[in-house]
């Protein structure tokens, strides 16, 4: 009889838990298509590595990323347990690890009860966490983490207690590789009589098979859906660095940009299935750390909430009942946050399942200009300005070449010259990133290779209007510009800015045009190396700090470059600001936040300011033309003007040219 009613409950708690993951998993289909299946090996190395080697959760710094680690492969190898108690639960005397040979049942007993030893522990440390140690973030301590904590708590708690159990009754063959179980055995139920050790063993089985059961079905509705959804992200995770935005196809009687969620595509949709709520994105978040109303988590959890709301009525063709875009409260995304997002990717730098948190904010911001004509007022300007003369403040492109007026400096000549400079905007008209510019051609014309420029044929390469979500205008300046490099027959560019490289390097690309692009610290750093540059040895340029720009380090891996350079200038390494490399904090310029009002908040720029000013720096060394203006900016705004200066790398060098 008792066989016969847990066939049945295992059975109808399986058919459950199916039903449930199908209803949650076919909203996903709701999404646009994208293809994210090829090279399989690729994908496979990087789940190994990154999801079963809990890449990302151990690193950047997070000690209790270890506890996870432990909680991971313990999981990993109670789930073969797990599976073996359901299959003996529908099948049972058929199917049961002890039936396997004493060679491989008793390696296999001491592997899960080690197994579940440290699942115990680890939960112990993750509730002990919450309690005394709590994460910022409200949901660590939320009702649902201490379900589930208190359900793998109670599984180990049945699991030691049924085989402690056995071993006492003297049925459990594999006892002598059961410490704990035997610990247990002998601390509890030594005085037992036998014949009330059986009522005990039906108890604790009973017990592990309703918490088991309850616990699976659970886990579709409970903020542990990542468990299922998780690994399989990783899979399906970008294969390269997440530093461009899709391409949109602009013919009549398209939407474009997303503003209901079955517009995501369903990776995108994955993505908010598989939001483990570590908070990582969030800690790292430059808008969040200044009190800005973006919280990345917030953006990702949102969009989970919304598919489940709105998702049953989309399939049945219903109006969606909360907007995707709209108050901030649950399941809907404050505008205000999508405006806040800089883009610097610190989000998706630390995300162990790979969410691209950037890529779905921009397609949100398309919503709100391309659809709706909803824009900061200040962006109206801008969006005139670029369209009508190509740079943001509307100077007439006829004055882009003024700023080597005086200098030894040649136009491109197609067939001739092997490198466009291109100075771009900041460099062309922003009176201090003109003597950037400067010292660029200093070092170019010394280091003899053949270069030349557009002049006032040079255009906007468009970043900002693509990370603002004014893909319409940048579509058409990146034909322009295709159109324009194909005349000239060029391809190969210099870039002082790391956003014109990232846009010239990666956006276009998907417009068919393969470009050389070298962004001048690299190649002022191949060029020392090859002799080509004579530099002053041990130029003094005091405490030199070092600041990575985002779009040059997280976008493009360029990290060493300007530290090799700087050492080969100053005899040393730079001093590095506690947040640098892949965790550098942004000045908050990326993302089109140059042209933008910081309404909200502490100034972002004033926030790594003061970070730099820690390490009593008399320069500090960027090598972007945004981190320029910000950090000036900011050191003014500290009142600190006269103890540091700003230097952009291409200045040191040119400093220091024999």
């Amino acid at each position: 009889m008792l066989i016969n009613i847990s066939t049945i409950i295992f059975a109808a708690a399986i058919a459950l838990f199916l039903w449930s993951c199908y209803r949650r998993f076919r909203l996903l289909l709701l999404g646009r298509p994208e293809s994210r299946f090829n090279n399989i090996g690729k994908r496979i190395e990087g789940v190994l590595y990154y999801a079963f080697g809990q890449r990302c959760t151990v690193s950047h710094g997070y000690r209790f990323g270890w506890n996870h680690l432990v909680l991971f492969w313990s999981f990993m190898l109670l789930l073969i347990a797990n599976i073996e108690f359901l299959l003996e639960g529908l099948f049972p005397d058929s199917i049961s690890f002890s039936l396997l040979p004493p060679g491989m049942y008793h390696p296999l007993a001491f592997l899960i009860e080690i197994a579940s030893a440290l699942a115990l522990l680890a939960v112990s440390i993750a509730v002990i966490r919450r309690l005394a140690f709590p994460p910022w973030y409200i949901e660590a301590r939320s009702m649902d983490a201490f379900i589930i904590l208190g359900l793998i708590a109670l599984l180990m708690l049945a699991f030691f207690g049924l085989h402690a159990g056995e071993i006492a009754q003297g049925t459990e063959e594999a006892a002598s590789f059961m410490p704990v179980s035997n610990f247990v055995a002998s601390a509890f139920f030594s005085k037992v009589p036998a014949g009330s050790l059986n009522g005990y063993i039906d108890a604790f089985w009973w017990l592990h098979a309703i918490v088991l059961l309850g616990f699976l079905n659970y886990l579709p509705y409970s903020k542990h859906m990542h468990i299922l959804t998780g690994i399989p992200n990783v899979y399906l995770r970008s294969l390269t660095k997440v530093n461009t935005q899709p391409r949109e196809e602009f013919k009549k009687g398209n939407e474009f940009g997303v503003g209901r969620i079955d517009q995501f595509t369903w990776k995108n949709l994955t993505d908010s299935y598989s939001c483990t709520e570590c908070g990582r994105c969030t800690d790292n978040c430059p808008a969040t750390n200044t009190g800005k109303v973006l919280d990345p988590r917030l953006i990702i959890l949102n969009m989970k909430v919304n598919l489940l709301v709105n998702g049953p009525g989309i399939i049945r063709n219903e109006e969606t009942v909360i907007p995707l875009i709209g108050s901030g409260k649950e399941g809907s995304v404050a505008e205000q946050a999508l405006w806040d997002c800089t883009t610097c990717g610190a989000c998706m730098e630390v995300c162990p399942v790979f969410i691209e948190h950037v890529v779905e904010i921009v397609q949100m911001r398309r919503n709100l200009v391309e659809m709706k004509a909803k824009v900061p007022e200040e962006l109206i300007a801008l969006f005139e300005n670029i369209e009508q003369r190509s740079n943001p403040w509307g100077i007439a492109p006829g004055d882009r070449a003024k700023w080597a007026a005086d200098l030894d400096v040649k136009l491109f000549e197609p067939g001739k010259t092997e490198y466009l400079f291109y100075v771009g905007c900041f460099g062309s008209f922003d009176a201090r990133s003109k003597k950037v510019s400067q010292a660029i051609s200093k070092i170019l014309n010394d280091s003899g290779i053949s270069w030349g420029l557009l002049g006032k044929e040079e255009l906007c390469c468009g970043d900002s209007m693509r990370r603002l979500g004014n893909e319409f205008v940048f579509d058409s300046m990146t034909q322009e510009n295709i159109r324009l490099f194909n005349e000239k027959g060029i391809k190969k560019i210099i870039t002082q800015c790391p956003h014109c490289y990232n846009t010239f390097k990666n956006d276009y690309r998907q417009y068919g045009m393969e470009l050389e692009v070298v962004h001048h610290t690299d190649l002022i750093n191949d060029m020392i190396k090859s002799g080509k540059l004579k530099l002053d040895d041990a130029k003094d340029f005091g405490n030199l700090v070092f600041h990575d720009s985002c779009y040059l380090g997280r976008y493009n891996g360029i990290y060493e470059a300007p530290r090799n350079v700087i050492a080969s200038i100053t005899g040393q390494a730079p001093i590095e600001m506690e947040r640098h490399k892949d965790r550098s904090f942004c000045c908050g310029a990326g993302g089109g936040r140059m042209w933008m009002e910081e309404a909200t908040g502490k100034l972002i720029n004033i926030e790594r300011v003061e970070e730099a000013m820690k390490k009593d720096p008399k320069t500090i060394c960027v090598c972007c033309p945004y981190c320029m203006t910000m950090f000036e900016d900011g050191i003014k705004g500290i009142k600190a003007d006269d103890k540091v200066q700003v230097l952009d790398l291409a200045e040191i060098v040119s400093a220091a040219l024999k």
